[in-house]
């Protein structure tokens, strides 16, 4: 890609950008949310059209219009927003686009569902997935619906697959498959653009490193050129320090205990407490429970046995109002699904979970909800042109800062975050892991699920690991390791205090 340029309401997004990713190389693309990395994949994979600039592909010029054209000229993408056809089975989301037909292809051909049931099956049993081709997307959780599409990616047989975020929602061991297979596709010469802000995988799997910042390429270089603080200063372009902060803060009362907490076969009896000014993580593999322990805690889900006690007193939880009520919040993992309005302003958004506070007789004191905007938009540091721009607009990381403001303006005592991070570059993290710090110096209690070990071993005080929808094991601050976190997670480990 030479001279890439492209503006948005005469915004410059991408200032003359090149880019040369060479045959069988796994090139890494960094920057920060809002760099350009995307835009400048859109624009290969014919989502957009570039202002100016062109593309080679094998020393031809080439101009896709469309991602059908970009396929057919042997590109694929993975994108990190996952946009799955949620009543359709796995199998006809894999083949979505190219469907296995008989009687022919084009548009008189019928659908051959067994076909494409058993070329399914055997790509997911080549790669140890354990997916069933005729499960429904709906059913899957965002880890497996991010698996399904890495399968389907790789079956195309494609000269360049593009991975955004790749791994942002799987599990080391799911990694290690990923990881496996491209290095397969790099043996027979496919190239990989491999789009990450996880500093470790970027280390482990890239041969080239280009960096962009506010729409410019500003390093280009073989991946040993480079070390993890140098590609952070160049990505955000200052220094970054104490990357996950931690401070000592008085642990107080406990503020939230759960008692026996089931939910049909994926929650089985999970006792846990947490203390005011206490971060509390959560670790476990994808479906440990983890999600949906904090999902039946939250009044998401409807408990099959258990008690949940705030500040000492037992209460009923049936519905997220009532959560709200006992001053609880939940960040949960997927921001647009269950987190946002996408179709609402930044302001809207920010107020959306306290509105009652602020509409006395039915009206809502829109004087009030400025403030809470500018408010928060000032403390967490959201870039956004102003309060009314529609939350849709943002990039990953400043969505997780509103859906985060969304909760902090309810007040609450205990804060459950669940993937707080997935998918938002290492400067909104940083910003993230300073506010849940302030949160537990103002005696919240915290909890944190997240699947990147550093991370939660950077922010906790205790660690719980979950298997199977029980708890497994307990890890005190001075006994963190991620090798006794992965011996904890792996199924049918005995309960453990470290």
């Amino acid at each position: 890609m030479r001279g890439i340029r492209k503006s948005f309401n005469r915004n410059p997004i991408l200032n003359s950008v090149d880019l040369s990713v060479g045959r069988g190389e796994v090139h890494a693309l960094m920057g920060e949310n809002g760099a350009g990395k995307s835009t400048l994949m859109r624009i290969l994979m014919g989502m957009i059209p570039p202002d100016g600039g062109d593309i080679l592909l094998d020393g031809k010029p080439v101009a896709p219009r469309s991602p059908r054209e970009a396929m057919d000229l042997g590109l694929a993408m993975i994108h990190q927003e996952l946009n799955p056809v949620l009543d359709m089975e796995v199998a006809e989301n894999v083949f979505l686009g190219r469907e296995l037909k008989r009687f022919g292809g084009g548009p008189l051909g019928i659908v051959n569902h067994g076909a494409m049931r058993r070329a399914c099956k055997d790509l997911f049993d080549r790669f140890s997935i354990p997916i069933g081709p005729t499960v429904r997307m709906r059913d899957l959780s965002v880890a497996q619906m991010q698996l399904v599409e890495i399968v389907k990616a790789i079956s195309l047989s494609s000269k360049i697959v593009i991975m955004d975020e790749p791994t942002s929602a799987i599990t080391d061991r799911e990694v290690d498959i990923l990881f496996r297979q491209i290095d397969t596709l790099r043996s027979h010469g496919v190239s990989i653009i491999y789009i990450s802000h996880k500093m470790d995988e970027i280390f482990r799997i890239a041969d080239r490193i280009s960096v962009m910042r506010d729409g410019t390429m500003v390093a280009s270089d073989a991946a040993s050129a480079f070390d993890r603080d140098g590609v952070i200063r160049h990505m955000v372009g200052r220094e970054v320090t104490n990357y996950v902060p931690k401070e000592t803060v008085p642990i107080g009362e406990t503020a939230l205990e759960v008692r026996n907490l089931s939910l049909d076969k994926r929650v089985d009896g999970v006792s846990f407490s947490v203390r005011a000014g206490e971060i509390l993580g959560i670790a476990g593999l994808v479906g440990a429970g983890r999600s949906e322990t904090v999902e039946t805690l939250f009044g998401i889900r409807r408990a099959s046995s258990g008690e949940i006690l705030v500040r000492g007193q037992p209460q009923r939880i049936h519905s997220p109002g009532d959560a709200i009520g006992h001053r609880l919040a939940l960040v949960t993992e997927d921001r647009k699904m269950t987190g946002l309005n996408l179709l609402g302003t930044v302001e809207e958004n920010i107020s959306l979970a306290a509105i009652d506070r602020i509409s006395p007789f039915g009206m809502i004191d829109k004087r009030r909800e400025h403030v809470w905007a500018d408010d928060n938009i000032a403390r967490l540091r959201i870039k956004t042109l102003s309060r009314d721009t529609l939350v849709s607009s943002l990039s990953g990381g400043n969505q997780q800062k509103v859906v985060l403001a969304k909760w902090l303006v309810t007040a609450p005592d205990v804060i459950i975050l669940d993937e707080p991070t997935r998918g938002i570059d290492v400067g909104a993290k940083r910003d993230i892991y300073l506010v849940i710090g302030e949160l537990a110096r103002q005696g919240k209690a915290v909890i944190v699920i997240s699947s990147e070990l550093i991370e939660i071993m950077g922010l906790a005080d205790r660690i719980l690991v979950m298997a199977e929808g029980r708890i497994t094991g307990e890890l005190t601050r001075n006994a963190f390791s991620q090798e006794k976190i992965m011996e904890l997670a792996t199924p049918y480990s005995e309960v453990r205090h470290v």
